[in-house]
């Protein structure tokens, strides 16, 4: 066989150090095509303006529409930490809507503004209302199937996602992470369609006990399944990082809690799974 020139040899080896490094690009740009894509989506209710965030994996809804995870903040509004769990639940695979109970930016820095815009909503309609049309500015993005909607909270939001519920949302589930507790009435129950997991701090003095066994009564009544799960140690607002500085300023009987807030954040993903299985 005739030998290969040596110039020949090397524009042999330049084409395939030049195919590699083509093949290679292509991989990197299609990594980074799958990427979290985070939006601002304004609506409205009743002729008040919300302005809610919307994150997701481009590539997953590209290939079709994905369970929708409805994300309520804690009573301070749509925060920070709101926007970050929203952003933690489409890591998930799933669409994560924060949506906004108060209006476009009202974020309150204190407890006394915090209940004041919270307390607007406790024990009327609006509460349900409100929430319901964050779900619809969710579904309205066209990314989410109707069939496979649920609704987690924090504090306020966790009673926020139970009156949601109750209202006869279409909710496949709703998590309550330390939240505030509305007991259902039977009315209630007969209209709720969701399963509930309540995670909830042991310590927590922001429940009284009465009201959580009155709570747990109510739905045992109504038929709802439920899971309760009590976490040794846990205060108000276990799931929150920033829970130990507000504490310090305020002096509020709250605190992080790593372990609770792991574990507790496991249970929800065992639950999503379970109640958005085809």
């Amino acid at each position: 066989m005739e030998a290969v020139p040596r110039t020949v040899r090397a524009m042999l080896t330049t084409m395939k150090t030049v195919v590699a490094l083509v093949a290679a690009l292509a991989c990197s740009v299609t990594a980074v095509s799958a990427k979290l894509v985070t939006e601002r989506v304004a609506y409205e209710h009743d002729g008040v303006p919300l302005s809610g965030v919307l994150v997701y994996d481009d590539e997953l809804t590209a290939a079709g529409k994905r369970p929708g995870v409805l994300v309520v903040h804690e009573w301070w509004g749509l925060n920070e930490f709101a926007q970050e769990r929203a952003t933690a639940v489409a890591r998930l695979g799933y669409v994560g809507f924060a949506l906004d109970m108060y209006g476009a930016g009202q974020v309150a820095d204190d407890p006394k503004r915090a209940g004041e815009l919270a307390g607007q909503f406790y024990g009327k309609p609006l509460m349900a209302e409100r929430a319901r049309a964050g779900l619809e500015a969710m579904l309205a993005t066209g990314l989410v199937d109707e069939s496979r909607v649920a609704s987690i909270g924090f504090c306020f939001g966790g009673a926020v996602s139970q009156a949601l519920a109750y209202s006869g949302a279409p909710l496949a589930g709703i998590v309550s992470f330390h939240g505030s507790l509305i007991s259902a009435s039977a009315e209630a129950a007969q209209r709720n369609r969701a399963k509930f997991l309540i995670c909830h701090g042991a310590a927590d003095n922001f429940i009284p006990k009465e009201s959580l066994d009155a709570f747990i009564r109510s739905l045992d009544a109504g038929g709802i399944d439920y899971q309760f799960i009590s976490y040794a140690g846990g205060l108000h607002a276990f799931m929150n990082p920033g829970a130990d500085a507000v504490r310090e300023k305020f002096g509020l009987n709250i605190a992080y809690h790593p372990d609770a807030a792991r574990r507790a954040w496991g249970h929800m993903q065992q639950f999503l799974a379970e109640i958005f299985a085809r």
